[in-house]
């Protein structure tokens, strides 16, 4: 049988969520990164699953003064983006060979990128001796064996792992909707298709993560970093209202009426919650 691709997303829908991102990270937990990493010269960074570089944009300013950045992923359709996005995000950048060096301030940051299959290698981050390996809203794609393999694969570095908006399932809308229950489980439902990465653990994520970190040798603290959505994130609301209701028609657990009436009433909702978490693990002494 076939396995389908990693998912891939559009980077317009990366663009719309990154407001919502930037702000929701927890940045106590990023302090406590940074301060780990604030003898290190030039810091080596892998970020998996990069996208168009929104993890960078965020962890970058809170990080060193010298940091090389190599942003990891399946799709090199997205590496153009990327570029685009994190030349405008720069004060100034120029280009030496293949590498991206962004000036933000004081900071030089050199940004490579990489395609890699982490499907079937969850360990390549090592062949770029990082000092960190680092995700955002990419964990609960990927299943238990995954994660299983992945710690193991950092086992016995002094590598950081840092994972930002890993969705935990606690999710609220406001004002109530008759079906609110049932979208919430169909959701979670088609949550768990196999994103090429096995069967998917969603909300589990970053509890099944952690224990594996855990057993492989690490200290893992985790922090919450909820998405709080208003009436100004309006367009988001509606792209995540019409999301989660064809993801709960597409599992067969509610009809599609059902979900149609349920994404109208959600894309004008008041407020919306979508849980996250983030995680630090730190290799124990």
């Amino acid at each position: 049988m076939t396995l389908p691709a990693p998912a891939t997303f559009s980077d317009d829908w990366l663009s719309l969520r990154e407001p919502a991102d930037h702000r929701s990270r927890n940045m106590a937990l990023e302090a406590e990164l940074a301060r780990h990493l604030e003898d290190v010269e030039e810091q080596r960074i892998v970020d998996l699953g990069a996208g168009s570089g929104s993890n960078l944009r965020a962890l970058a300013p809170r990080l060193g003064l010298r940091q090389h950045w190599v942003l990891m992923d399946h799709d090199g359709s997205l590496a153009a983006a990327a570029h685009s996005r994190l030349k405008a995000f720069a004060d100034t950048w120029r280009e030496a060979g293949d590498t991206l060096v962004l000036i933000l301030g004081a900071r030089e940051i050199r940004v490579d990128f990489a395609i890699a299959d982490l499907a079937s290698n969850p360990a390549a981050p090592r062949a770029f001796a990082p000092h960190l390996v680092t995700a955002s809203a990419f964990h609960d794609l990927v299943s238990a064996d995954w994660c299983e393999r992945f710690a193991q694969g950092m086992a016995g570095s002094d590598i950081l792992v840092h994972a930002a908006l890993i969705c935990d399932g606690q999710d609220a809308w406001a004002p109530p909707h008759a079906a609110d229950t049932a979208i919430a489980e169909g959701f979670r439902a088609h949550q768990g298709i196999d994103k090429g990465f096995g069967p998917a653990l969603g909300p589990d994520a970053a509890q099944v993560l952690g224990a594996a970190l855990a057993r492989a040798g690490y200290e893992v603290g985790q922090a919450q970093s909820p998405w709080r959505l208003v009436p100004g994130d309006r367009a988001l609301i509606q792209k995540l209202a019409a999301g989660t209701a064809a993801a709960a028609a597409e599992s067969g657990r509610v009809d599609a009426a059902t979900a149609q009436d349920w994404a109208r009433h959600r894309a004008a909702a008041e407020a919306c919650a979508i849980g996250h978490l983030d995680l630090l693990a730190v290799p124990r002494a």
